[in-house]
């Protein structure tokens, strides 16, 4: 490097002036120390990384999540630690640990008593950026809180997945919901330590060779149920447009025959009024007819009674003449009405006064 790019040659380059080795020799201290602070009371924070700065005077703690350049006062005013919360993958895998991160493959035995276990389980987590206080007072500086992973994930997921029996393990909708309970009992306990798991994933759980092709077999049927199902379901929309075919050429049929019923009750109710109209027309007719000749009836027994009644009041008055009459008057007009008549008497007795005079038509006399 040369003299002119090196900063404490430059300065010790401006000392040579002043007056006295000694004061150059305490500037020049001076500055180096100003500097050194300077560059210690700076910390660099990084994308994936919080820091937690204590105050040793205070004892407060802060938790900075924005990347970028962080004040740290010297003299233990400060302390800070960085904590990586970037995502991190923790396994079960293999026949034993190692490390942190890795552990022996997970072995669960089911509620029905039979066992099954995992390939490969691999869980997602990583330290909470706002619990990063937590994270380290709890676990220590740095990776520590690695630690936390194997107890817990092993223990809830034995307990979880051991809630299955075989059969229901194998369904991919209680695998998901035993998944699903068993990260939210992690987060729960974790989550006391500053640490959240994001994802649980677990491939198709492991069993006996026998089991295994009990459940190939079972998985050949169900796949037989379903092609079952697709053409059940495929008949069924089938009949379904049938049947709206047929429902529809009827409703054509019926709506023709609708409207020719509806054609014929018009004609009929047509010629309904019209009948009535006529009746109506010669009920009047008759009626007017039959009153005119009832009139004239009337009029003319009127009339006739009129007549008889004065040919009634005549005879009886020619009666009551004839009775007021004497008796000679009397048998001289009978004698004129039995003119040429001849009477046959025979009397039943003796009698001066006959009670019974029988007539008859002699000789064609009337």
């Amino acid at each position: 490097m040369s003299e002119s790019s090196s900063p404490l040659k430059k300065v010790f380059g401006f000392l040579k002036g002043t007056e006295g080795e000694t004061s150059r020799l305490w500037i020049a201290a001076a500055l180096i120390v100003i500097v050194m602070v300077l560059f210690r009371s700076f910390t660099s924070l990084e994308a994936g990384q919080v820091a937690v700065r204590i105050n040793n005077i205070t004892g407060s703690t802060e938790v900075i999540t924005q990347p970028g350049v962080i004040l740290r006062l010297p003299f233990g005013i400060h302390n800070v630690y960085l904590l990586d919360v970037s995502p991190q993958t923790f396994h079960l895998r293999g026949p034993e640990n190692k490390g942190p991160l890795e552990g022996t493959e997970l072995t669960v035995r089911a509620a029905d008593g039979s066992s099954f276990a995992f390939n490969d389980t691999t869980l997602l987590f990583r330290a909470i950026p706002s619990k990063a206080d937590d994270t380290l007072r709890d676990s220590g500086l740095g990776h520590a809180y690695y630690e936390w992973m194997l107890p817990y994930a092993r223990s809830i997921l034995r307990d979880e997945f051991g809630r299955e029996s075989t059969i229901s393990v194998s369904n991919p909708t209680s695998f998901a919901a035993a998944e699903q309970r068993a990260k939210s009992r992690l987060n729960k306990l974790l989550g006391e330590y500053g640490i959240e798991v994001t994802s649980i994933v677990t491939p198709r759980p492991r069993f006996s060779p026998e089991y295994e092709n009990l459940i190939e077999a079972r998985n050949q049927t169900e796949n037989q149920l379903a092609v079952i199902d697709s053409e059940l379901a495929r008949a069924k929309t089938e009949r379904d447009r049938k049947l709206a075919e047929v429902e529809r050429d009827q409703n054509k049929v019926i709506q023709t025959k609708r409207a020719e019923h509806e054609a014929q009750l018009a004609t009929a109710v047509t010629q309904q009024v019209q009948t009535h109209r006529e009746v109506d027309t010669y009920k009047i007719e008759k009626t007017a007819a039959g009153q005119a000749a009832r009139s004239a009836a009337k009029s003319s027994s009127e009339q006739l009674k009129g007549q008889l009644e004065a040919e009634y009041q005549s005879r009886k008055a020619e009666i009551d003449a004839f009775r007021n009459q004497p008796v000679e008057r009397v048998m001289e007009r009978l004698g004129e009405r039995l003119k040429g008549v001849t009477i046959d008497i025979q009397p039943y007795r003796n009698d001066g006064n006959p009670q019974r005079v029988q007539l008859e038509n002699v000789g064609g006399a009337r």
